[in-house]
């Protein structure tokens, strides 16, 4: 079941016509049961999984609540990340480990027996994985006490709106509302609807029609690419999977908020920040947020602060460049390439972000931040590295990736053009009318607050407009792009 299918439509709104006549027990009931619904109708196997990683996290947390030294909590803590990683490792690296050990094995001459079951990957595991661990150590942390009633811990975890691609939940900001019995709000569910039509749109009258740009761009022989077709391709993408994720988003949130519940925001105009900090600041926040306190923090061995809001080395603006704090910068983002995808492309794209990050460190005393022309160059040359190195991200495999980006270095590839004319229009429209963006949502916000019923009417039509559009549009179901992650 995905969010731009009929089928979801209907599950919805079924949902909410029960949730909203029970009591919080029964609705307690019926989010559990509807949640363990929605997944199964991707894999009904896989559930057994989903609920022994709920279990494992339920017990593990109230035992290191229970106990009192610090040795023996640390001790529950470990078990819950041994099983809750090695799950993960298993389901979603083994092909990756098992083929680059025997590339490494076979330079020495040695021929390793090839495996030949196949392993599905559970949809959304590195999501719940990474939610339910954030728990645990939370709990270890002492930010939160362990939740005492099992199923109000499972609709944490197994929540539908979120369940299979985030954003990634932190008990603190969303487990409490599962306790409280949540007053309908016309208003909440306006805002709702409003988000999820606006997530429709955003997934499939945007990035599925830009997709197909991408993808005929992406089955072309390198040799034949301009080097300007390799940075049309690399907007077209960072707008496809932006438009795709964040459209994801929107929905996962505005489902939530017409059952009362409030999720953090997860994207926030990602390019239109200065700078590469600012931008995984604004992008994804609720996994740059958790890589940041549960990865790069602890590596420093800095405290994190709970419910902290997005981005990287928040607390550290203060240090210079230590050997040790580009180590943890760089095994950071090595990960962070890691989670998104078992192949090395993946990990690429993490150093190629490690290192544009590394730059803006180093030459960020060269822009001042309040001067106007230098922000702009600033976010320039952030925004541009930042495409490029979508071409890793997209790219079936690092010789493909190395081969377009090695075209920006010949004088002969900028001499040309080798796609559509149609293509390079559409990358201008959507890069033109994405930055003009925050100009229109001011002029809005002023007729709302000075001439409401003209921006109520504006609404209206861009509710009605895109809902044309989605219907025009919706004729094949295409699945979002972070469900593979």
């Amino acid at each position: 079941m995905i969010f731009n299918s009929f089928s979801f439509l209907i599950f919805l709104t079924i949902f909410l016509l029960l949730y909203w006549s029970l009591n919080l027990k029964f609705r307690l009931i019926l989010i559990f049961i509807s949640s363990l619904l929605f997944y199964g109708f991707w894999r009904i196997d896989f559930i057994p999984l989903l609920l022994f990683s709920v279990l494992v996290d339920f017990f593990a947390s109230k035992k290191i609540y229970q106990t009192k030294t610090k040795k023996n909590k640390k001790k529950f803590l470990i078990l819950s990340l041994l099983i809750n990683l090695g799950l993960l490792a298993f389901f979603k690296y083994f092909y990756f480990l098992h083929d680059s050990t025997s590339q490494l094995f076979s330079l020495i001459g040695i021929n390793v027996i090839p495996f030949e079951y196949k392993i599905l990957l559970p949809i959304g595991i590195s999501f719940y994985t990474f939610q339910s661990i954030s728990y645990t150590i939370d709990v270890y942390r002492n930010h939160i006490k362990p939740e005492k009633n099992l199923l109000i811990f499972a609709n944490y975890v197994i929540f539908f709106p979120q369940l299979v691609a985030g954003p990634i939940l932190r008990a603190g900001e969303v487990l409490w509302q599962f306790k409280e019995k949540r007053q309908f709000k016309l208003e909440n569910l306006n805002n709702g609807i409003q988000r999820i039509i606006l997530g429709l749109f955003l997934k499939i009258v945007l990035a599925d029609n830009i997709s197909k740009f991408v993808d005929q761009g992406f089955l072309m022989d390198p040799k034949l690419i301009s080097a300007f077709d390799v940075m049309t391709l690399s907007y077209l993408f960072g707008f496809q999977i932006y438009f795709d994720f964040a459209g994801y988003s929107h929905i996962a949130i505005g489902s939530a908020l017409t059952m009362g519940i409030k999720f953090r925001e997860n994207f926030n105009f990602p390019y239109h920040s200065i700078s590469p900090k600012i931008f995984w600041k604004n992008w994804h926040i609720s996994l740059s947020s958790w890589v940041r306190d549960y990865i790069y923090l602890p590596l420093l061995k800095i405290k994190s602060v709970n419910n902290s809001e997005g981005g990287f080395d928040k607390y550290l603006d203060h240090q210079n460049l230590k050997f040790y704090t580009i180590i943890a910068l760089f095994i950071t983002w090595s990960l962070m390439g890691l989670w998104h995808g078992a192949s090395w492309n993946f990990v690429f794209w993490g150093i190629w972000n490690f290192l544009v990050i590394l730059l803006f460190r180093l030459i960020k005393k060269l822009f001042n931040k309040n001067n106007y022309f230098e922000n702009i160059i600033s976010w320039f040359i952030s925004l541009n590295l930042i495409m490029l190195g979508w071409i890793f991200f997209r790219s079936e495999n690092l010789d493909l990736s190395f081969q377009m980006l090695s075209n920006l270095l010949y004088f002969k590839y900028w001499t040309f053009l080798s796609l559509r004319e149609n293509t390079y229009l559409v990358a201008f429209f959507v890069a033109f009318f994405y930055l003009i963006s925050p100009v229109i949502i001011k002029i809005f916000k002023f007729f709302s607050t000075k001439y409401k019923l003209i921006a109520d009417f504006i609404l209206a039509i861009s509710i009605a407009l895109s809902l044309i559009l989605i219907l025009i549009y919706n004729q094949e179901v295409n699945q979002f792009i972070y469900f593979q992650f």
